[in-house]
């Protein structure tokens, strides 16, 4: 198993300086990125992170000049090249290069990369639950973008760290409003309902999201609202958990110093991971489109 990275046609070492210094990506975050976990050597939701990826280069005004199908076949060669069977596809489109301006070019060719890495779910924390810590939400307003545009995570992400939390949940302070995680979706349980944040501008609505939403609450006779959230209904939740592409759904168990009911994964959550792992293995043992 070895690091491997692809860039602009190219299968490189992951320690390969690549990038231009004008790189708009590099200088303005100026790009889109997706998400992809694989599961004994197959990607899943492919069409569905697919989608959401060419959504954002819409909404970003970035052109279009690989088909989907090249994407898949890059993400397989690296698959095949690392052996990497069980892991995360990481991938991010930039605008491309020119001098530094605010502007961006009229035309450009955009940069794409590619990276996989042997990134294993955290089984502990889906049988444990985890620690969130509540942080004031100052992304900017176009959350439902997947852009290189993560400083506002990243920050999250280091307060929650110094509140011994394993991941901040962010809220809007102006609003009063709990939108989402750090990298994650975010759901409560309140009698027998789940409820989530509305997927607007706030949130980047997820694959693993819209498979709880549309598939898994359906199947277990479960009700889904989506509505803004205050941190009072939020702590005073039965249940509540986290969504996402690399650990799939993860109980909260407490939010800063407030437990999440009795302080341990509820019912309903083990109900949903449950049927999410059975979800995944039905997903991949369908035969792979053409």
């Amino acid at each position: 198993m070895k690091e491997l990275a692809y860039y602009d046609g190219a299968f490189l070492p992951l320690d390969t300086y690549a990038v231009h210094l004008e790189d708009r990506g590099f200088q303005f975050g100026d790009g889109v990125f997706e998400t992809i976990r694989v599961y004994d050597g197959k990607c899943f939701a492919l069409k569905e992170h697919l989608e959401r990826y060419r959504r954002s280069m819409r909404e970003l005004a970035i052109p279009i000049t690989d088909a989907d199908a090249e994407l898949v076949g890059v993400f397989y060669e690296l698959i095949e090249k690392t052996e990497i069977k069980d892991g995360i596809i990481y991938f991010q489109l930039t605008r491309g290069t020119s001098p530094r301006s605010y502007l961006p070019p009229k035309i450009n060719l955009p940069h794409l990369g590619v990276v996989i890495r042997d990134v294993p779910i955290h089984t502990d924390w889906q049988e444990k639950g985890i620690r969130a810590a509540l942080v004031e939400d100052i992304r900017w307003l176009r959350c439902d973008i997947a852009s290189l545009n993560l400083l506002g995570s990243v920050l999250a992400a280091e307060e929650a760290r110094k509140k011994n939390a394993k991941k901040a949940l962010f809220f809007r302070k102006e609003k009063n409003t709990v939108t989402e995680g750090e990298d994650a979706n975010f759901f409560v349980v309140k009698d027998e309902v789940l409820w989530t944040h509305p997927a607007n501008e706030m949130i980047l609505s997820g694959v693993t999201r819209a498979i709880v939403k549309e598939k898994l609450a359906p199947a277990l006779g479960l009700t889904v609202v989506e509505k803004t959230l205050t941190p009072d209904f939020v702590k005073g939740a039965e249940e509540a958990f986290f969504t996402n592409t690399a650990d799939e759904i993860v109980p909260v168990t407490m939010i800063d110093r407030d437990p999440i009911a009795d302080g341990a994964p509820g019912q309903i959550t083990k109900k949903l991971l449950a049927a999410y792992k059975e979800h995944v293995k039905e997903e991949l043992a369908k035969p792979m489109e053409e």
